[in-house]
């Protein structure tokens, strides 16, 4: 009865496990039931095994767990000031909260069997977002697109699918000698992943991920004497080429320098990198006036649309739950200079944790780490919706399947 009740257990934890990994693969209404479920389990869950004593599982991923938990238990202090309504500060409170999947995952994990296949089932979802996306491009029907919001788009955007297929990208191909998948699939699939990004999709934020994805697998890739060469020679080259082989990628960098340009001759503000170069320079500025406990959780909108001035709401919108589309500024606005510190020190503890990690796993998150780091600089990639989830998801799988295995002997930092 036991072993039953065990196997149960087992099943349940297995199956939430692959929904979750699955479900950022899917439209964003799956994404939101399974991250409810998870986190109402792993909680559950994580409260039955230290009543059992169960819970010993050494320390990896601590550091992670308890930064993350630090940053949180701030976002949730600051509503004693924040200077946005309740309910908005409420709503940018729970989207932060978010990264309470990371540690539901790990705790839900139990053994390296049951992180590869969450891995697998990651990867089978994202690989049908794939597809269907090639499918589009060469005009055939696809049935379960009913709504596209972009050329080749399947259940995001062109900016989340494209950041999101960079990064399988780099999963797929540094997993390839962990016997999760063949490694002729795994080169098939990572290099349909980076075309469909940088040849099919608007993303340009995902071709910074995408360039960044293959300088670290370049870097990788050769003996330790080039790689500092690699690590700066590769994105020239990658990007070089491609502007010189894509009509598609220089209308995308013609685009970005004519918005820039516009913008710092007469501060334009309707186009994309306008607007964006705005409200850096606004969030720049509410952060050197709350340096210390920022303006509180939720306070983004209602504090740039001020400092804007008779034209914030025509700028800003009329509502107050936006955001500047650059992370370490958000964090930076709502909780002072040591937010964005705080990010920061998420994404280098992420980075040490993986230290005793197998090869393959530790090239595998650090690379998501990176793609997460580089879609912050151009997004509000963990507070959004869908792409938050998607990153949420693939760290707390990858860490776990990397707490999970044997100690190795400790490397060098990335």
């Amino acid at each position: 009865m036991v072993a039953m009740g065990g196997m149960r257990r087992w099943n349940f934890r297995l199956a939430l496990v692959c929904f979750s990994a699955i479900s950022v693969g899917l439209p964003i209404a799956w994404i939101s039931l399974a991250k409810v479920m998870v986190l109402a389990a792993g909680l559950g869950y994580l409260i039955a095994s230290l009543t059992r004593s169960e819970f010993a599982h050494g320390r990896q991923g601590k550091r992670t767990t308890i930064i993350l938990l630090f940053a949180l238990v701030a976002f949730l202090c600051s509503l004693l000031w924040t200077q946005a309504d309740r309910g908005v500060a409420l709503l940018a409170l729970a989207k932060h909260a978010k990264l309470l999947v990371i540690p539901m995952l790990i705790t839900l994990i139990r053994t390296q069997q049951e992180a590869r296949a969450g891995v697998i089932a990651f990867v089978a979802a994202q690989s049908f977002v794939l597809v269907s996306s090639w499918l589009l491009a060469i005009g055939l029907p696809v049935p379960w697109v009913t709504d596209p919001v972009g050329n080749y788009v399947v259940f995001s955007s062109y900016l989340d699918q494209s950041i999101m297929l960079a990064t399988t990208a780099a999963v797929i191909w540094h997993l390839r000698k962990d016997g999760l998948w063949p490694a002729w699939l795994a080169g098939l699939l990572s290099l349909a992943a980076l075309a469909d990004t940088l040849l099919l999709l608007d993303g340009r934020s995902g071709y910074a991920v995408a360039i960044a994805m293959l300088t670290l697998a370049a870097v990788w890739a050769l003996p330790k004497r080039f790689r500092l060469t690699a690590l700066v020679v590769t994105p020239v080259v990658v990007l070089s080429s491609l502007y010189l082989g894509s009509g598609h990628i220089q209308n995308r960098v013609a685009l970005i320098i004519k918005e820039s340009k516009a913008y710092s001759q007469q501060v334009e503000t309707d186009t994309s990198s306008g607007w964006r170069l705005n409200a850096w320079q606004r969030s720049a500025q509410a952060i050197q006036e709350q340096a210390v406990v920022g303006h509180g959780v939720g306070s983004w909108a209602v504090t740039v649309k001020r400092l804007q001035g008779d034209t914030g709401a025509k700028v800003f919108g009329e509502g107050n739950a936006s955001n500047p589309h650059q992370e370490y500024l958000l964090w930076g606005v709502e909780l002072g200079l040591g937010g964005s510190l705080l990010l920061i020190a998420l994404l280098i503890s992420m980075a040490f944790d993986a230290r005793r990690f197998a090869p393959g796993v530790q090239k595998a998150l650090w690379s998501v780490i990176s793609a997460l780091a580089v879609a912050c600089l151009f997004n509000s990639s963990l507070y959004d919706d869908l792409i938050g989830d998607f990153f949420c998801v693939v760290l707390g799988l990858l860490l776990a399947m990397g707490i999970r295995q044997e100690p190795l002997q400790k490397v060098g930092a990335p």
